[in-house]
């Protein structure tokens, strides 16, 4: 199933605070984890490997081509007895089978964000679980630091802004989601984070400044996590390909799933995965990389825009 089927009912930046309705239905149901997606095309591959239609694997677990079509497309849960009765038609044995199981057990278990499920839309969810499974995450950010470089008071005050009416309650279960995002950083299997941040994140007063001396301090002190890479976007350099808006690019150790990019506009956001967009997109980044200022110039600069707050 293509991303770029799940428009947004609400805008919700991954990194600052919108949140605006649009007019688009939201998806049916919780949105599927990553390993879902993958173990979907998975049992397509071997269907389709075995020479079995849908109509024959229907009738094999007693349901309409509708269901396997839609357990392929992972818009429905991966139900043990059905896998092992559709993995036998296929095919499939030993081992093979049992690997194929345990995955799907794996998969069938909700996100850790499930807990945070009160303040996190399903479609949102989409979002926090390719960020969960990405091995590379490139971002363009002209407004905001990104989500997972945050300091709390600084999500507090971008949140509180985008959340107006938020009790303190929701508002702190937001913050506490932002933060739990940001354990990925110093997981074993880390993904690279690789941001290019224009100039104005820096010069925006977020929160006051405390706050923003902060956050700058903690933006130094993250370019020491080995797999974080932070660029800055000087006014100097003039235009850029980026200029258009923010956007988040994802890339995933699985060879079943491809590059998605995340990007927003005023009234809503979706998810691309068409091959042709993502190089497009993946294009643009590195032509503002090589753009940007160099990543160990990043120090210094930050020290630099520091003394402004």
């Amino acid at each position: 199933m293509s991303f770029v089927a799940w428009h947004t009912v609400q805008a919700y930046d991954s990194h600052s605070y919108g949140r605006r309705d649009v007019s688009e239905a939201r998806p049916a149901g919780a949105a599927p984890t990553v390993l879902r997606r993958v173990l979907g095309k998975r049992l397509r591959h071997l269907r389709e490997r075995a020479k079995v239609s849908f109509e024959e694997a229907a009738k094999a677990i007693e349901v309409t081509p509708l269901t396997v079509r839609r357990m392929e497309k992972a818009e429905v849960g991966l139900k043990i007895p059905y896998l092992k009765e559709l993995l036998r038609n296929y095919g499939v044995r030993g081992p093979e089978m049992e690997n194929f199981l345990a995955l799907a057990r794996e998969a069938n278990q909700p996100g850790w964000w499930h807990q945070f499920r009160d303040v996190l839309p399903d479609w949102f969810s989409v979002y926090v679980s390719l960020e969960s499974e990405a091995t590379v995450i490139r971002a363009y950010e002209p407004h905001y630091v990104p989500g997972l470089l945050q300091t709390e008071d600084y999500a507090r005050a971008v949140l509180r802004m985008g959340f107006p009416r938020d009790t303190e309650e929701e508002l702190e279960r937001r913050i506490a989601l932002r933060v739990k995002r940001q354990g990925l950083l110093t997981k074993p299997d880390a993904p690279t984070i690789w941001a290019i941040l224009d100039e104005t994140v820096l010069h925006r007063p977020v929160g006051g400044s405390r706050v923003m001396r902060d956050q700058i301090d903690h933006l130094i002190d993250t370019l020491d996590v080995p797999k974080v890479r932070l660029q800055i976007m000087r006014f100097a350099a003039g235009p850029h390909p980026g200029a258009f808006g923010p956007f988040h690019y994802f890339r995933f150790g699985f060879s079943e799933l491809p590059d998605v990019v995340y990007t927003e506009s005023l009234t809503g956001a979706v998810y691309v995965d068409k091959p042709a967009e993502v190089v497009a997109y993946l294009e643009v980044l590195d032509r503002m990389a090589v753009q940007a200022e160099p990543i160990g110039d990043s120090s210094t600069i930050l020290a630099e825009l520091r003394k402004e707050h």
